[in-house]
C-alpha cells in the first residue's frame, strides 16, 4: 500500500482537520499472511471488517512448474526476440473440449423458446412491442392524412411528402414526451425494486433512452427531408406567394425546425461514446442543450403553415406540451429531489491510497441507506461544480458508511485524487495550498453525492448460487457484496437464500490485484463451509524476472506468490466454457445468477455461455452493470 505524503515521526494531520487518515487496517490486512497457527478470529463486529470461506484449489489453465513440460508446443525461437525478454510469449490456450460441454442437442421448440426467454425474451418482447407502436403511430398520422378528405388542397399541393411529415411529427412528440423518463433515476430505482421488474428491463433504462434518441434523430431525418419538398413544391408551383429560401430559413416552421436539427445533431454528437469515454464534461454540458430543443418544439407546430381545407383552421396546433407535461413535471420533480438530496451535509472520514492508482472515499452522511450494488454520483465543487460522475459503492449495507474506490484515469479523479491529498502517480510534488508543512492535506474538500441508485447487483441475494465475474477496475460492484455476504454469514439477522458465490476476477497486470487484496485475505482469513470461490485470472504478460521468481516461489509458497490468497491465479484467459459446465454440475436444478461488470466483449462471451448452458432445469440469468 501507498500512503500519504511524508509522515515524518509518525505524525498526526494537524489539528485543524476532524478527519482522520488511516491506512492500518488496509495495510495490516494487506500484508499479512495467512498461517496454519493463526489464531481464530474474534467475532466482536468491527467498524470494517470481512472474511469468508477457503475455496478449494481453481483449476490453472497454465501452471508455471507445466512450463518445462511444453516446451516441444511452443513456437521455435525467433532470433529478433533478444533471450532476456519474454514479452512475446503468451499462455497457451486450453483447446481441451470439456465433458458436457454444455452443448446438449434442443430439439423441441417449447424448449428452444424456454430457454430464449431466460435472458433474452422480456428484453426483445420490450423492444419489439416498442417498435411496433411507433409503427403503429406513424401509420395512423400517415393515413390520417392521405385519406382525410380535410387535407385535399394540401396533399395536391404538395403530395405525398405531406402524410410523410405528419406521420414523422407525432412519433417524435411521442418519443420527446418519454425520453426523460428511462433517465429519471430515482423512479427507475423504486419501480426495479417491484414485480414490474420481471416483465419491464429496468435494468436497460439507459439503453433504452439512447433507443428512443437515436429514434428522434431517424424521425427528424424524415420529417425535415419531407418538408424540404414540400418547400420546394411550394415554391415552385406558387412563386408569388412563397420562396424557398424564406420558407427554409425565415418561416416560423423553417427557423425553429433548423435551430432543432443543429441542437439535437450536436446533442447526439457529443455523447457518442468516442467523446463520451475520453471527454465526459463535453458530453454532460452539451447533453442539456435539450432544454433548447424542447423550448423550440412547444411552438414548432404553431405558425400553422398548410392549413385544413375546412375551418377551424389551425385547431390543435403547437400540442407538443399534451406529450412532454407528464415526464417533464417528474423529470422537474426529481430533479428537484436529487439536488436537495445532495446538498445534505456530507463528510469524508476516511482517505485511502491503493496501488495501481486506486484511491477509496469512505464518506458518511446521514440518512443515506444503500443496497449492496448500489451506486452514487459524485460531485466535488473544487474541481467542478457541474460534474457529476457515476461510481459503484464499495461498501456493505451493515457497514456506517459509503464507500467508493476510484482509479484515477481521466482529467476528474486526477484532480480530485489531488484535492483529498493523493499523489496517484507516484512520489511527486504537493501543493503547498493543500498540505501542511509535511505535506499532509489538512482540510478536506467538500463533496456531494446522489444517491443511491439501483443496479443490478442488488439481485445478487436472489439467487442459491451467483457467479461474480469482475475484469480489472470492473470488480468494484462486488466488493461491497462479498462484504455483505460475509457480515450475512457471521451474523445473521435473517435467513439468506444464497449459500454458493463463485467470483472471477480478471486482470491484465499483477499490480491491479493488490488494491482489493486486502479484502480477499480477510475473505480467506475464515474457512467457514467453503461458502465462496475465488478465481484470480492474469491475461498480461510476464517479463522474464518475473517468470524466474514465480517458478522458483510457486511450489514452495503457502499462499499464491502473485496475490497472496491460497487460492492458486490462473494465467491466461478463462475457460468459460469448461467453468460454466462444472458450476451446472454441482448445482443442478438451481437457477443461478451470473453478474458482470467489465469489457463489452467479454459480457457478449458470458451473455452467451448463459444462454448455452441454459438446459433443463438448470438455469443462468445474466445480469450486467449499467451506469
Amino acid at each position: 500500500m501507498s500512503s500519504f505524503g511524508n509522515r515524518k515521526n509518525g505524525g498526526g494531520y494537524g489539528q485543524s482537520s476532524s478527519y482522520d487518515y488511516d491506512q492500518t487496517q488496509a495495510n495490516t490486512l494487506a500484508n499479512r499472511r495467512p498461517s496454519i497457527d493463526q489464531p481464530t478470529l474474534t467475532k466482536q463486529r468491527p467498524v470494517t471488517a470481512y472474511s469468508s470461506l477457503i475455496p478449494p484449489p481453481s483449476p490453472t489453465y497454465f501452471r508455471l512448474q507445466e512450463m518445462s513440460n511444453r516446451q516441444s508446443q511452443l513456437p521455435p525461437a525467433n532470433p529478433q526476440f533478444p533471450r532476456d525478454d519474454l514479452s512475446h510469449l503468451r499462455p497457451l490456450d486450453n483447446t481441451t473440449k470439456p465433458e458436457g460441454d454444455g452443448s446438449d442437442e434442443v430439439t423441441s421448440w417449447h424448449q428452444k423458446i424456454s430457454i430464449w426467454m431466460i435472458n433474452e425474451g422480456n428484453r426483445a418482447i420490450f423492444f419489439g412491442l416498442w417498435i411496433a407502436v411507433h409503427i403503429g403511430l406513424f401509420g395512423l398520422a400517415f393515413f390520417n392524412f392521405f385519406y382525410s378528405d380535410n387535407f385535399e388542397n394540401a396533399r395536391a399541393a404538395v403530395g405525398i411528402t405531406l402524410p410523410i411529415a405528419r406521420g414523422a411529427a407525432l412519433v417524435l412528440h411521442v418519443d420527446s414526451g418519454v425520453i426523460l423518463l428511462p433517465v429519471c433515476r430515482t423512479l427507475i430505482s423504486w419501480l426495479r425494486s417491484t414485480p414490474l421488474n420481471r416483465i419491464v428491463p429496468f435494468d436497460k433504462a439507459v439503453t433504452f433512452h439512447k433507443a428512443i434518441a437515436w429514434s428522434i434523430v431517424f424521425f427528424s431525418l424524415v420529417h425535415t427531408f419531407a418538408h424540404y419538398v414540400n418547400f420546394y413544391k411550394l415554391a415552385r408551383d406558387f412563386p408569388e406567394k412563397y420562396s424557398f429560401w424564406n420558407l427554409m430559413f425565415v418561416s416560423g416552421p423553417g427557423y425553429t425546425g433548423h435551430i432543432m436539427l443543429v441542437v439535437l445533431l450536436v446533442i447526439v454528437g457529443t455523447a457518442l461514446p468516442s467523446v463520451r469515454m475520453k471527454k465526459f464534461e463535453t458530453f454532460w454540458y452539451w447533453h442539456h442543450l435539450f432544454l433548447i430543443f424542447f423550448f423550440f418544439f412547444s411552438f414548432h407546430g404553431a405558425f400553422c403553415l398548410l392549413t385544413p381545407d375546412r375551418k377551424p383552421y389551425c385547431k390543435d396546433i403547437a400540442s407538443f406540451w399534451k406529450y412532454w407535461v407528464a415526464s417533464g413535471t417528474i423529470y422537474l420533480i426529481e430533479r428537484v429531489m436529487r439536488e436537495w438530496r445532495a446538498r445534505q451535509k456530507t463528510v469524508i472520514s476516511r482517505v485511502i491510497l491503493h496501488p495501481s492508482k486506486v484511491v477509496e472515499i469512505q464518506i458518511k452522511k446521514d440518512n443515506c441507506h444503500a443496497l449492496a450494488g448500489q451506486y452514487i454520483f459524485l460531485c466535488c465543487p473544487e474541481v467542478s461544480l457541474w460534474q457529476w460522475h457515476p461510481f459503484t459503492l464499495t461498501s456493505a449495507p451493515e457497514e456506517d458508511y459509503i464507500s467508493v474506490h476510484m482509479r484515477v484515469v481521466g482529467d476528474f479523479t486526477k484532480e480530485l485524487s489531488k484535492k483529498l491529498g493523493c499523489d496517484a502517480e507516484g512520489v511527486g510534488e504537493w501543493e503547498e495550498s493543500l498540505g501542511d508543512r509535511n505535506g499532509l492535506v489538512t482540510v478536506l474538500p467538500r463533496i456531494m453525492i446522489d444517491g443511491p441508485f439501483g443496479a443490478a447487483s442488488e439481485d445478487v441475494f436472489k439467487y442459491e448460487v451467483t457467479v461474480l465475474v469482475g475484469a480489472g477496475i470492473g470488480v468494484t460492484p462486488f466488493a461491497s457484496v462479498l462484504k455483505s455476504i460475509w457480515y450475512r454469514v457471521n451474523y445473521p439477522t435473517k435467513a439468506t437464500k444464497l449459500h454458493k458465490v463463485y467470483f472471477f476476477w480478471i486482470c491484465r497486470d499483477k499490480e491491479s490485484f493488490e488494491w482489493f487484496q486486502s479484502l480477499l485475505l480477510a475473505l480467506e482469513s475464515q474457512d467457514l463451509n467453503q461458502f465462496i470461490e475465488i478465481h484470480t485470472f492474469l491475461t498480461g504478460r510476464l517479463r522474464h524476472s518475473e517468470v524466474g521468481n514465480l517458478m522458483i516461489n510457486e511450489d514452495s509458497a503457502y499462499a499464491d506468490t502473485v496475490t497472496g490468497l491460497r487460492a492458486r491465479t490462473c494465467f491466461g484467459r478463462p475457460n468459460l466454457d469448461m467453468e460454466f459446465d462444472r458450476i451446472r454440475a454441482n448445482h443442478a436444478d438451481t437457477d443461478i445468477g451470473v453478474f458482470f461488470c467489465g469489457p463489452k466483449r467479454m459480457g457478449k462471451q458470458l451473455h452467451s455461455c448463459c444462454t448455452k448452458f441454459s438446459r433443463g432445469s438448470t438455469k443462468f440469468f445474466w445480469h450486467k452493470e449499467n451506469f
